[in-house]
């Protein structure tokens, strides 16, 4: 069942786009962060999105909010991915789906296309936006704004 407003995200972990492991307890429950699941490195609307979230990267971080991306793509992916468009926040590599099944996200276009919904959590850890969009930068100031409302 997909997680929705409301619900606690659950802890998880991963390989980062450094080869290090990343647990979800670092950092939910501590600060607002900003999920998001999109399907693929170095695609149109995925670069788009991703430097979307790059541009505005430093509002999140000046409202203390963090933004993690996450895909099916493997960490050397990723790195190449971050180093290409200069990205300043963490990608996760999820080549096995299980975060992306225990955050209920679904595939779109006939199960052809993984999902691409955004999480917005407040500091703890409580989900206060689902976005579930093929838009991909309407996600940015959708996120924006829900930040936003949970800490000023």
């Amino acid at each position: 069942m997909a997680l929705q407003i409301g619900d606690k995200i659950p802890n998880f972990s991963a390989k980062d786009n450094n080869g290090n492991d990343f647990d979800s307890d670092s950092i939910i429950g501590k600060k607002p962060v900003v999920i998001y699941f999109y399907p693929k490195d170095n695609t149109p609307g995925c670069t788009a999105q991703a430097c979307s979230f790059r541009d505005q990267y430093e509002d999140f971080k000046d409202l203390g909010a963090e933004v993690i991306g996450i895909s099916s793509n493997s960490v050397a992916s990723h790195e190449k991915f971050i180093q290409k468009y200069k990205l300043p926040f963490i990608l996760l590599s999820d080549s096995d789906k299980k975060i992306r099944n225990l955050f209920g996200v679904k595939t779109n276009l006939f199960g052809l296309l993984p999902g691409r919904v955004t999480y917005v959590a407040d500091q703890n850890g409580i989900i206060q936006l689902v976005f579930d969009s093929l838009m991909a930068s309407s996600h940015i100031p959708k996120a924006l704004e829900i930040v936003k409302k949970i800490v000023l």
